[in-house]
């Protein structure tokens, strides 16, 4: 009968399109492809920045310059578009761009899917050649050496505190810090079978054994607990036994492919890990002023009354933040410690100057570590 409805035919189960739906596909087509050709037009100018900058001697990649190009986007942002999605989209656009001029080399704890690769594909976006390092002594030696770069290491984790070997190292090396990052970190049991049967060891690194700790207890607590060099490392090899579990992201399990027996087992749920960029000062400058930046310091005192109060009180005189205060001993024998310091601010505001400068009078051992923007997110 002409008024019965219309019958799809046999296993066609998708309705026809709306009208106004295909207008509004129409119009984000047309939306891509003008997208398309501003992003080319930015590329074709940022290969003309980057002659002259060859010209000059300068560097490509300038951290400050990219955190006020997304705080820019960001305060003048309409909407409906969300603050926190321009840093992500912006720095893969400008790490295309990028990479149009030269090839940049990033080292990182690797292997592949470790948080490390993670928070340098955040920071420098993925149009960059990727360096896994065994270790991180290993990251500091390659961007040392110029076999990358610039290098991510994990500086701070909001459960566990200081990564205590990347702070030792920050003693010794010439590398200071240009930059840094944040990120969430969401620990996963990840295993060859699906199942928490007959696991006899959980291979992950010391960080993430320390931060899962409540939960191993509760759940495998006749399992050991295996330290490895890395996250991605303990995947690896519970991907070669069913024997063996490891702490990973999710990344990780797809890279060696194991299920994610249990998600999201860290003890704290805001855990988040604080890495610090680093790079050579004598093949890249320093950054300048950004209007939200970091110092860090490391300094020691001599072990004598009031010596504490002589770090804090050039601080507050100049009206100084600090933003993080750390103790590491100094393995001199003598209970004689080093103090990791974060201030706000950058050395050319003159109050930031003349406190560092009063800081350094009163310190035996002073080493500026870097200053950099703040993460921007």
């Amino acid at each position: 009968m002409a008024d019965e409805p219309i019958q799809p035919p046999p296993g066609d189960t998708q309705p026809a399109a709306q009208p106004a739906l295909l207008a509004l596909r129409d119009q984000i087509d047309a939306l891509d492809r003008d997208l398309l050709a501003l992003l080319n037009r930015r590329a074709s100018i940022a290969l003309q920045v980057g002659e002259i900058k060859k010209k000059e001697g300068s560097v490509v990649f300038r951290p400050e310059r990219e955190a006020q190009v997304i705080d820019g986007l960001k305060a003048g942002n309409p909407g409906p578009l969300k603050n926190d999605n321009i840093a992500p989209i912006w720095r893969e656009i400008m790490s295309a761009c990028r990479a149009l001029e030269t090839p940049t080399r990033v080292a990182y704890l690797g292997p592949a899917g470790t948080f490390s690769e993670e928070a340098a594909l955040g920071y420098f976006g993925s149009s960059i050649v990727r360096v896994p390092c065994a270790s991180i002594d290993e990251v500091f030696r390659n961007t040392s050496a110029g076999v990358a770069d610039f290098g991510v290491v994990p500086v701070e984790n909001s459960t566990e505190g200081m990564v205590a070997r990347s702070l030792d190292i920050f003693l010794t090396t010439p590398l200071f810090i240009i930059g840094e990052t944040s990120l969430f970190v969401r620990h996963n049991l990840l295993r060859k079978d699906n199942s928490l049967d007959a696991i006899e060891a959980v291979c992950a690194h010391p960080q993430a054994l320390a931060q899962c700790h409540e939960w191993l207890s509760l759940h495998l607590p006749q399992a050991e607990r295996r330290p490895v060099a890395s996250n991605a490392e303990g995947a690896r090899q519970a991907g070669q036994d069913a024997r063996l579990a490891g702490i990973a992201s999710v990344r990780a399990a797809n890279e060696y492919g194991l299920h994610v027996v249990a998600p999201a087992i860290q003890d704290d749920a805001h855990n988040r890990t604080r890495f610090a960029i680093v790079t050579d000062p004598h093949r890249h400058p320093a950054p300048k002023a950004s209007g939200h930046d970091c110092t860090s310091l490391v300094v020691s005192v001599n072990n004598r009354p009031g010596a504490m109060y002589d770090i804090l009180a050039p601080l507050k005189k100049h009206g100084v933040s600090m933003s993080r205060l750390e103790s590491r001993p100094a393995r001199s024998g003598q209970w004689e410690y080093y103090f990791f310091i974060d201030l706000q601010g950058h050395p050319d505001e003159s109050r930031v100057d003349q406190a560092m400068k009063e800081l350094r009078e009163a310190c035996a051992f002073f080493k500026v570590l870097g200053t950099y923007p703040v993460d921007v997110h």
